[in-house]
């Protein structure tokens, strides 16, 4: 008997470099969008049954893979994470550099 040749899946990094695994990924995403959410996502189903969304496709061993390589969570899939993202975002986003500054049209 021949052994099966061994499977390699190519993943992300916390760098955002692929590296092969022995282990699927256990989340996907889209390099476009920076991007992750769950294998099963509605969102991502759809836009691959479009097409052209393959190219783009990613994946991850874990969630804190996907943060670290600068990856957002799926607002369709992931509502926690994604409120999570979003409201942490708003709290650490930079000032507005305008804000504050006298009115140009005085």
């Amino acid at each position: 008997m021949t052994a099966e040749p061994r499977r390699e899946y190519t993943l992300l990094g916390p760098d955002g470099r692929p590296y092969l695994s022995p282990l699927p990924g256990t989340l996907g995403g889209h390099r476009g969008g920076r991007l992750y959410g769950r294998l099963d996502c509605p969102s991502a189903a759809r836009a691959l049954a479009r097409g052209g969304y393959v190219r783009q496709r990613v994946f991850f061993p874990d969630e804190p893979t996907a943060v670290a390589a600068g990856y957002r969570p799926c607002a369709v899939c992931l509502p926690e994470a994604h409120r999570r993202w979003k409201a942490h975002r708003t709290v650490t986003a930079p000032p507005d550099p305008t804000e504050g500054a006298p009115d140009a049209s005085t």
